[in-house]
């Protein structure tokens, strides 16, 4: 989850030459056309907002216990005036939120865990993830330290519906938004994160924090999102952060530049057929994307449109299996008549080509 852009980004960093700028974009077309001719056929996602008494987006969803749990973001109004790193998006609390199948009730179990408890919290608690182990959840989540930065903080629960008692620092070595967590089949479990714009991914490219946003150019490699795999009590990294490389169907890196495709904020990961799936927002094309590959760490190659934009700016999602079905959970604007920062999360059924290929989702196309 990120913020709206009020005007156009100012990218502090290296920009290419005007010529190779040209090129760079022109190549962009030339690619973009390409897809769209041959872009596989659309199905419905129409859907209803999941619950209607309070704004929920983010959507993280897992099985656990046999039902479904959905940990979403909680959009409230707050009164701070929309700018582009995202200040308005002030929430403060999770609501955790289940059901027993799709399109039936829904139960909220109320707050999951509040900025108020957490010792290191700043403000802005931003979109969740959740993970199981050994009897005990994990609910991670970005935060703003005092600094104003974003870290990664991590809660523990004997019950998927929390509530969730926060650890008193932040995961060390963390940063940005987004955390996303994969259990792969052989129990190792991976952390992907990061977000660009307010999510202060940007900031990073040195290694170390930089307190000026600043962009590769347009014809170079995007700024990536990154892994680390989880140590054994799931409470910090065992690794690392390592950067995720995603390129084109032609073996090169995704550049900055190509909006259409480029990683913006909301990873998520899951595996269909021995594959793993890599799939984002591309934030200001308002799209769900994904890539595919043969390892948890990538590299990753782009295959295509997941969601079409949705009402409201941001896009977030999460897929999960559940019942021999495979349901994308996202969120948009619909309920609150268009406003960016009081979204609505939705559910709706998510299928495959027999190649593996993801059929685009119309979020808003009806059956007939």
């Amino acid at each position: 989850m990120v913020c709206i852009p009020l005007a156009v980004a100012l990218f502090t960093g290296c920009s290419p030459q005007p010529e190779q700028q040209e090129n760079a974009s022109s190549q962009v077309a030339k690619d973009t056309a390409q897809r769209e001719q041959t872009a596989p056929e659309v199905r419905s996602g129409y859907a209803e907002p999941l619950v209607t008494h309070i704004f929920t987006a983010d959507p993280s969803a897992h099985v656990f216990e046999d039902k479904i749990y959905v940990y979403p973001s909680h959009d409230i109004e707050s009164g701070i005036a929309q700018n582009d790193n995202g200040d308005h998006f002030a929430m403060r609390d999770y609501h955790i939120l289940s059901m027993d199948e799709v399109g039936g009730k829904v139960t909220d179990h109320g707050v999951g865990m509040s900025v108020d408890d957490v010792q290191w919290a700043g403000r802005q608690l931003w979109a969740p993830d959740a993970a199981h182990k050994d009897g005990t959840y994990y609910l991670y989540f970005p935060l703003k330290d005092q600094d104003d930065i974003f870290r990664i903080g991590v809660a523990t629960s004997e019950s998927p519906a929390g509530p969730f008692e926060p650890q008193p620092t932040p995961m060390e070595n963390s940063f940005s938004i987004d955390p996303a967590v994969f259990e792969d089949d052989d129990g190792s479990y991976y952390m992907y994160f990061g977000g660009i714009w307010g999510g202060q991914l940007q900031r990073y490219q040195t290694g170390e924090y930089q307190t000026q946003d600043t962009y590769p150019a347009d014809n170079e490699p995007q700024v990536a999102p990154r892994i680390a795999k989880l140590s054994d009590d799931m409470l910090s990294f065992a690794e690392a952060p390592k950067e995720i490389i995603v390129n084109d169907k032609d073996g090169n890196p995704l550049t900055t530049g190509d909006t259409d495709r480029r990683f913006f904020e909301a990873a998520w990961v899951h595996k269909h057929q021995g594959k793993y799936y890599f799939s984002y927002s591309t934030g200001d094309t308002h799209k769900i994307v994904y890539a595919t590959g043969d390892n948890p760490y990538g590299p990753f190659t782009y295959q295509g449109v997941i969601l079409k934009p949705v009402e409201g700016w941001t896009n977030h999602h999460s897929i999960v299996e559940y019942k021999n079905k495979t349901y994308l959970f996202y969120h948009d604007s619909s309920l609150s008549g268009g406003q960016t920062h009081l979204r609505s999360v939705k559910a709706t059924e998510l299928t495959y080509n027999p190649d593996g290929s993801i059929i685009t989702i119309d979020p808003y196309l009806k059956e007939e």
